[in-house]
């Protein structure tokens, strides 16, 4: 079986979201200068690098992060390639053969390309879902969707799309590096921190397939 990683590294270099605190690594004891064990602080958002959302992020008296279903987090998942597109619209996503009752989708976009790099300045224009894209997947029933960058939606107008995800159990996986992974059926390990009453939870990500 083959593991891919599909985490994004947590280090004082991460991008965040424009406006979010960066990440800090602060070294409380350190042996290199003479205590007895290394000791770090992390200093973080919630919503840092691979993280989920939880209803409690834009949905008022949400629950919290730790209520998400492993059901939901832990199954078959769908890799879709849509290398080309502006944008996830209802249109873009009727075009690309997603197969009946494909539960946990993520959207390998052009945005692989800038973790492909290693970008190191935050991104205004990446690809996501346009609110009639995330209507489309909850009339689908899907439950979990996955995006390449830090956000299911537009920068500039992010609510109307996570509370319509938020709103129909959905969870949002925000921040995957699918720069390594084809386009395909996988089975995916998602396990956010847990959070109480959290609005998001950093997570590590696998992706298996069988060789």
């Amino acid at each position: 079986m083959r593991i891919y990683d599909v985490s994004l590294p947590i280090s004082e270099e991460l991008v965040v979201w424009a406006g979010d605190p960066p990440v800090r690594l602060p070294r409380l004891m350190d042996m290199a200068r003479g205590d007895e064990l290394t000791l770090s602080g992390l200093e973080i958002s919630a919503h840092t690098g691979t993280h989920v959302d939880a209803p409690a992020h834009f949905l008022a008296g949400g629950a919290g992060v730790e209520t998400l279903s492993l059901d939901s987090l832990v199954g078959p998942a769908l890799v879709v390639a849509a290398p080309e597109v502006a944008a996830l619209s209802a249109e873009v996503l009727a075009g690309l053969s997603i197969p009946a009752g494909a539960e946990r989708l993520l959207f390998r976009t052009r945005n692989s390309e800038l973790w492909a790099r290693n970008e190191r300045r935050f991104v205004e224009d990446f690809v996501a879902l346009t609110a009639d894209g995330a209507q489309w997947l909850v009339e689908r029933g899907v439950r979990l969707v996955g995006v390449d960058y830090l956000s299911v939606a537009p920068f500039a107008d992010p609510a109307p799309v996570h509370r319509i995800l938020l709103q129909a159990g959905v969870i949002a996986l925000e921040g995957l590096d699918l720069s390594q992974v084809v386009p395909g059926w996988y089975q995916l390990i998602c396990l956010p921190l847990k959070i109480v009453g959290g609005d998001g939870a950093p997570a590590r990500v696998i992706l298996m397939d069988e060789l």
